[in-house]
């Protein structure tokens, strides 16, 4: 079965990330980022090498979003980021595995990944983990 891991963030998270901090969410140091891509990077090699990986993408900034929804049955395109909305999909890694627990299990690892102690995230972190239907009857 082939589950995703959707990691969130937003727009403050990927500000302190690009090194744009707030008095909130101080900015990362060249070595935090440097820590991070090596932590995200051995995690994702685990999971080739155990056959489990099937894809994985980090996505832009809540910035560069455009949210379309329908007004008086008329498309309305409004840019992002969106004060009212806190976090947003920054990224999902799916894997194929042998049970829901299993990809729990993955997924937990991802606690230890790297962050300055001052970081926002360090109270608020989590990452959420969905079976994908591969068809109706999934649902």
């Amino acid at each position: 079965m082939k589950y995703m891991i959707m990691l969130t963030g937003s727009q403050r998270d990927y500000d302190a990330i690009g090194g744009k901090g707030s008095d909130d969410s101080p900015a990362w140091a060249p070595e935090d980022m440097a820590a991070l891509h090596e932590f995200m990077a051995a995690w994702n090699n685990e999971l080739v090498e155990s056959g489990e990986f099937v894809d994985a993408r980090g996505l832009s900034a809540p910035v560069h979003t455009r949210r379309i929804q329908l007004s008086d049955g008329v498309p309305v395109v409004t840019d992002g980021p969106y004060p009212e909305t806190q976090e947003v999909l920054a990224g999902y890694t799916i894997v194929e595995c042998a049970s829901f627990d299993r990809a729990t299990e993955i997924a937990a690892k991802l606690a230890k990944t790297p962050h300055p102690e001052n970081a926002t995230l360090t109270n608020e972190w989590y990452v959420d983990v969905r079976p994908i239907a591969e068809g109706i009857d999934d649902l």
